[in-house]
């Protein structure tokens, strides 16, 4: 029996650094990222890791302590390698990954450049294409789902494991991207009607639930389903609701190194709180210390913090949660 396993994304992340670029505004006033066309360009740094949304998770609530598997698909050559051999440093259970000779690992290219603004380039591979056939239902042994974004053909899986988690008393947790939010409240219903702690940022609520406050935000996710909802919002915070009552929490002000992962490491801690004690203001305390550790370094998962890592730096740093009536 797993107390987690994670449903989601693999890939190999490459992160090259320059500061070689300039900031511009494209037609639609976008900030983009621009550089001269047909030089090369030295990059400061170079460093290669796992990523993706489900081998993240996995990891950061391995460190905290849990019995965790991880379910995805990817391909068999060296790429694969480097993500199945960082699972299982990390104790992670990998029996679950699917690997076929035609499949291809999912790759990332993140660009950090100027002040860390960053753009990711994103090869999804195989990422999109877990099948339910190819799991093994009978070995899905877990007291909680964690779901990351996935799309095509693996999300159409995800909706049939959401089902397999209501008949076998599976709680689920379900950390979506904006890739999934453009696609609307009622595409994802299927999933939230039966998902006990959603977790997404501000502009993936308002692309879910239409742009208003955040509490109004929180109202109408929940009627999609979701128990527990929780918004995150960058240096304004997190906000969280379990209809009963409102939450708030304002992070610490540190220097940002590069924020990939920071999503990930917040949602897979607050469902840890919540497992460890039940307790949505120790989850929140959980969730931001992990993310804030993350954001000062490169890397998803290089500063994920073990449990009495976390616990020591939640007294060193305490957070303020504020709990008050909707």
């Amino acid at each position: 029996m797993f107390d987690v396993i994670t449903v989601g994304s693999a890939t190999v992340d490459v992160f090259a650094r320059t500061e070689f670029c300039e900031m511009i505004r494209d037609r639609k006033k976008e900030e983009c990222i621009a550089y001269p066309v047909g030089s090369k360009i030295l990059l400061k740094e170079l460093i290669l890791s796992s990523g993706g949304g489900g081998t993240n998770a996995a990891v950061a609530l391995s460190r905290l302590g849990h019995k965790v598997a991880f379910l995805g698909k990817m391909g068999t050559f060296e790429n694969s390698h480097r993500v199945i051999l960082d699972l299982q440093k990390e104790h992670v259970n990998t029996s679950l990954i699917i690997r076929k000779p035609n499949s291809r690992t999912g790759y990332s290219i993140i660009l950090d450049s100027v002040n860390h603004d960053r753009t990711i380039l994103v090869f999804r591979g195989s990422n999109n294409d877990l099948r339910l056939n190819e799991v093994k239902l009978r070995k899905l042994k877990t007291k909680w789902f964690y779901f990351s974004t996935m799309m095509g053909q693996s999300y159409k899986t995800l909706e049939r494991l959401a089902l397999y988690a209501e008949k076998n008393k599976i709680n689920i947790a379900f950390n979506i991207s904006s890739y999934l939010a453009k696609k609307g409240i009622n595409y994802l219903k299927p999933i939230l009607k039966r998902t006990d702690i959603l977790v997404l940022n501000k502009e993936e609520a308002a692309l879910l639930a239409g742009k208003g406050k955040i509490q109004n935000l929180l109202k109408k996710l929940h009627k999609a389903g979701p128990k527990i909802a929780a918004i995150t919002d960058g240096e304004h915070g997190v906000y969280v609701s379990d209809q009963n009552y409102f939450y708030h929490a304002n992070p610490h002000k540190i220097k940002v190194v590069e924020t990939t992962g920071a999503g990930d490491a917040f949602a897979s801690s607050f469902l840890s709180g919540i497992m460890r004690k039940n307790d949505i203001e120790f989850a929140i305390k959980l969730g931001m210390t992990n993310a804030e550790s993350v954001i000062q370094y490169h890397g998803a998962k290089n500063k994920l913090l073990t449990y009495n890592e976390a616990l020591r730096q939640m007294k060193k740093m305490p957070i303020k949660v504020i709990k008050k009536k909707p």
